[in-house]
């Protein structure tokens, strides 16, 4: 069923964008999906179509159709998380090693998103049906904090800190090899490995820029344990800048990792803090998540050798 809002142009708003006007009128919607539902000619004024950049006139009443939410096809799941975090707005969880983020092929239960949607019941739906509240993912066997979305103005705010880097997170990964240099920066474009479509590569050919900062935590025999910083976000990120300088993840055979002694789950990588403004509170917020006892038994290993 359609549900149509009307907003009124007082005086003081005459001149402004419809799309800026409509935003600052309606907090439940972002202004990428008020463009979204301008184009689709879902914004009247007086019975007419009007475009974005439309400058609204006092006496003027805005008319806003909204189509019903779509119905998701991923089953809520009653499945254990950790929560560090949780409002209204936002829910913060440590995920683990070996869980998928969202459905997709081979994937459609199990999921982060199929316990979200029994936790939570009320996701964004910014990121469509398989990807509801997902603002960024971490792959299937990289542990560590994430942050999803309860609706779509706070999954947008977040999605534009992303886009903007001054989303804060900083990991920690058990690299193969003794890194020489105490603090590294590694600037090397991303894209699409040229035979393999499920790994990514350092190429120039369709191509996004992606730099990583590390630090040395300890070096140990064979092994540097290393603090490592996002500067952008792409996918494998740091698993294949690590592996372009020689010193790929512990555990991770499709970037280059050795067979290694250790019986390990998964990589040695944790998202280990997430920083971040709260879309209502206005208020910058920081969450950090433990290294998993796996991951930390192979250290207190090296440690004690």
């Amino acid at each position: 069923m359609k549900v149509i809002n009307k907003y009124p142009v007082r005086e003081e708003e005459e001149g402004k964008r419809l799309d800026v006007f409509l935003a600052e009128k309606s907090s439940s919607f972002s202004r990428s999906r008020l463009q979204g539902l301008i184009k689709r000619g879902m914004v009247t004024v007086k019975g007419k179509v009007v475009k974005s950049n439309y400058r609204v006139k006092k006496g003027e009443v805005i008319e806003v159709e909204t189509p019903p939410p779509l119905e998701t096809k991923v089953e809520p799941q009653e499945i254990p998380l950790n929560i560090l975090y949780e409002d209204t707005d936002v829910v913060v969880v440590n995920k683990p090693a070996g869980m998928v983020v969202h459905p997709a092929a081979g994937h459609f239960s199990g999921t982060l998103v199929n316990a979200l949607l029994y936790h939570c019941q009320d996701l964004s739906g910014v990121g469509g049906k398989l990807r509801p509240g997902i603002v960024h993912r971490l792959d299937k066997d990289t542990s560590g904090v994430l942050i999803a979305a309860k609706n779509d103005y706070t999954h947008e705010f977040l999605s534009r800190q992303l886009k903007e880097r001054t989303m804060k997170r900083e990991y920690l990964a058990l690299v193969q090899g003794r890194i020489g240099e105490n603090r590294g920066i590694i600037d090397a474009p991303l894209g699409r490995h040229p035979k393999d479509r499920k790994k990514m590569a350092v190429t120039e050919v369709r191509s996004r820029k992606a730099v990583t900062h590390f630090e040395v935590l300890e070096r140990f025999e064979g092994f540097t344990f290393l603090k490592v910083r996002l500067e952008t976000g792409r996918t494998h990120q740091i698993r294949v800048h690590l592996s372009y300088i020689g010193y790929p993840v512990l555990g991770d055979p499709q970037y280059g990792g050795k067979k290694q002694p250790f019986n390990l789950t998964g990589y040695a990588l944790h998202a280990q803090t997430l920083g971040f403004f709260h879309p209502t509170k206005k208020e910058y917020m920081e969450f950090s998540a433990p290294l998993p006892e796996e991951f930390q038994g192979i250290l207190n290993y090296l440690r004690d050798k």
